[in-house]
């Protein structure tokens, strides 16, 4: 990754194109971070305004069409998909079944939500809708909007504010995940006491 980024700044004049590449390889689920991707392509366009429409179209498209890929991926290869180990391993099949019933239950909030959750739990989101055979049209026009919203916010943020917003992420995520455990820890506890 680190590679990557490099040859990203050095190459300003290419960098929407190497962005928009490097995260369509994310969709076929090769390790390409999205939020690294939206926070170079922010930084860029800081130091360099002239690239900014193009390093946003860049970044924005790129992460549009991975979560088709991906979303394509669970489609058409399905279940076949449960023979690979790396796909086996991420999506186990009842995690199909939960969040399938989150989109039912849900709808585009899953996907807005589940855009702003890092760690590969994007491309869960995208793959299961794809295995739990989501109609294309209605995942293509929930993910566009849920891709605009996070798309944008965060290179806002990253545009604006740059380096100092990843430590104040950082510790929303902390806050977030001890907020999700201590609630997992109240729900069981409640179910526990009631049986």
């Amino acid at each position: 990754m680190e590679e990557l980024i490099q040859i990203i700044q050095a190459n300003i004049q290419y960098a929407h194109y190497i962005i928009f590449a490097a995260l369509l390889l994310a969709g076929l689920n090769i390790p390409v971070s999205e939020d690294a991707m939206i926070f170079i392509s922010a930084l860029l366009a800081s130091k360099h305004p002239d690239y900014l429409p193009h390093l946003f179209i860049g970044v924005y498209l790129g992460a549009y069409f991975s979560d088709l890929i991906c979303y394509s991926l669970g489609r058409f290869l399905g279940p076949k998909l449960f023979k690979i180990r790396f796909f086996a391993n991420m999506v186990p099949p009842e995690r199909i079944t939960k969040i399938s019933t989150y989109y039912e239950k849900y709808g585009v909030i899953t996907l807005i939500l589940g855009r702003f959750i890092p760690f590969g739990v994007r491309n869960a989101l995208f793959l299961t809708a794809g295995l739990g055979k989501m109609s294309f049209i209605k995942f293509a026009l929930s993910d566009l909007l849920a891709c605009t919203i996070s798309t944008f916010s965060f290179f806002t943020l990253y545009f604006h504010f740059g380096e100092s917003v990843i430590n104040y992420i950082k510790q929303a995520n902390i806050l977030f995940f001890a907020m999700a455990f201590i609630l997992l820890g109240v729900f069981w506890y409640r179910k526990k006491r009631a049986v």
